[in-house]
């Protein structure tokens, strides 16, 4: 694996990468390096073909508290071209998680703020420990509250009008309510938090790695598909690209003799 700065990366299953935030004396607070960083990351992990899912969580006691304040501090002296600029490019690395083609899970161990909730809703799968806690912090900084995609990716998992509440006062979201509303899909304690991660990301490499990226796609293209019509064909097209992988055959024939699948990648 790539050396990060920012980041502390390992492969405790063969099959699955873990990228800690490593910045746990500032909480894990973004840099403009760090946001580099996550595209060198999405990179790697993309063409690493033994690489099933990745995993993101934070090192020490937060997830990610958004952009680190010393950085956010040059933004105001920056001239509108050269924000723009960055803000692209940083926005883009926060969606790369998203538009990775293998499935990424976000274990939420503590506070994910501002940028730090945008990478948590960039990630297909969150789960988070009881200490967990998401704000829109940007509000609190004079900002607006969408911000890394957090405009498009909230509403679509809590509804319209919580994601007005939460984007509009940048108060925190709890875990247990998180729960509640669905931002997370489960919360257990903070020990636990990495090993359940984990535990899903094993589930989901018993699955084919095509079926997996084809799952991301359709779900992702399909929730703002113009029509059921529109939605069965992208469906349709994906299944029969499906049956003419070897994987398929392998995933079939390993179902009928009951025996974990072997799969290429193709």
């Amino acid at each position: 694996m790539t050396t990060y700065n920012t980041l502390l990366v390992d492969r405790p299953r063969p099959q699955i990468v873990v990228a800690h935030l490593n910045r746990p004396d500032r909480m894990n607070a973004i840099t403009f390096e760090m946001f580099e960083e996550f595209v060198a990351l999405q990179q790697e992990v993309e063409a690493d073909q033994k690489a099933r899912v990745l995993v993101l969580t934070g090192s020490g006691r937060a997830f990610c508290a958004g952009l680190d304040l010393e950085q956010a501090a040059t933004l105001p002296q920056m001239p509108a071209a050269v924000m723009l600029k960055g803000q692209e490019s940083w926005a883009k690395s926060v969606a790369g998680f998203r538009h990775l083609s293998k499935p990424v899970i976000a274990a939420v161990n503590g506070a994910a703020a501002g940028a730090g909730m945008g990478i948590a809703l960039a990630a297909d799968i969150r789960i988070a420990s009881d200490e967990a806690k998401f704000n829109a912090a940007f509000v609190k900084i004079g900002l607006s509250g969408g911000d890394v995609g957090t405009s498009w990716m909230l509403p679509r998992l809590v509804g319209l009008g919580r994601a007005y509440e939460i984007l509009l006062t940048g108060r925190f979201v709890e875990a247990q309510e998180a729960l509640h509303i669905g931002m997370v899909t489960e919360v257990t304690d903070a020990a636990s938090l990495l090993e359940r991660a984990l535990e899903i990301a094993e589930v989901i490499c018993g699955n084919s790695p095509v079926g997996m990226a084809l799952t991301k796609q359709v779900v992702q293209q399909n929730v703002d598909a113009p029509s059921l019509e529109a939605a069965l064909a992208l469906e349709n097209r994906n299944q029969v690209l499906a049956t003419r992988t070897t994987d398929m055959v392998e995933a079939l024939q390993a179902f009928r003799e009951k025996r974990a699948p072997e799969f290429v990648g193709h």
